[in-house]
């Protein structure tokens, strides 16, 4: 699934939204330099943002379609796992991965981090957690089961609340931990909102996990029924986002 979302790279580049300006702004205040590896960068929404920030941003992705749009957006990208990547030397003030490090081997991949930062570099895991209304979510999972009964998404409840995603958030602070290489990990929340419109929502939800790898079909049976329903309550809504990561520096 990690490589599922190139699929349409040019879609999710389109409709993720990016990431608060206090993040991106905190990311920079915490690293000692300017130096960022961006690790599963995507299409590159959260390297811009710090390359606008005035950072200078490599970033590491294995799916070359993604990399591809990344690249046309002026974002430098080598395509590997950050796994198996290759830092041949390089070294940087901080380490970002933003809605990507679930798809990393959690120490392993500190471990590594901490390899290639410099002392006092910051490690930064941050991602998105959006749930639409209760009528919108609803729909989707009524119409996901019924198309994907065997998928894995498909047992789960419509909404999931936010304290299981910072459970998920601390589980990656203990296997920073467990390195050895890294001061005590904090917690960072960012709470805001954006307002969608039908149209917005049906474009967002090809590119999350649960239909990248669906059958058009079955993806079109499934954006029925939820347009539908946002229709039902006036052709728009406001989501509230909140946005969890991790951060730690390396010892010095």
């Amino acid at each position: 699934m990690a490589e599922s979302f190139g699929t349409d790279a040019e879609r999710y580049d389109r409709a993720r939204p990016p990431y608060p300006r206090e993040l991106i702004d905190r990311v920079v205040a915490r690293s000692p330099g300017r130096a960022v590896l961006d690790v599963g960068t995507g299409t590159g929404i959260a390297a811009r943002q710090l390359q606008a920030a005035g950072c200078s941003v490599l970033g590491v992705d294995p799916d070359a379609r993604m990399a591809d749009v990344a690249r046309g957006h002026g974002v430098d990208v080598e395509v590997a796992t950050f796994e198996a990547w290759d830092p041949a030397g390089r070294a940087f003030d901080a380490v970002v991965a933003a809605q990507s490090w679930h798809w990393v081997d959690p120490v392993a991949g500190a471990v590594k981090a901490a390899d290639v930062l410099h002392a006092g570099g910051l490690l930064a895991v941050f991602g998105h957690v959006f749930e639409p209304p209760a009528p919108v979510a609803e729909a989707f999972a009524t119409a996901f089961r019924r198309v994907a009964p065997d998928s894995p998404f498909a047992n789960g409840p419509a909404r999931r609340p936010v304290e299981l995603y910072e459970s998920l958030y601390a589980g990656i602070a203990d296997a920073v931990r467990q390195t050895g290489r890294f001061a005590e990990p904090e917690a960072w929340r960012f709470d805001w909102r954006q307002d969608y419109t039908r149209d917005e929502w049906l474009e967002v939800l090809p590119t999350t996990g649960g239909l990248t790898r669906l059958a058009r079909a079955a993806t079109a049976e499934i954006l029925d029924a939820v347009g539908a329903a946002v229709d039902a309550m006036g052709g728009g809504f406001t989501l509230e986002y909140v946005t969890l990561g991790t951060a730690a520096t390396t010892l010095r």
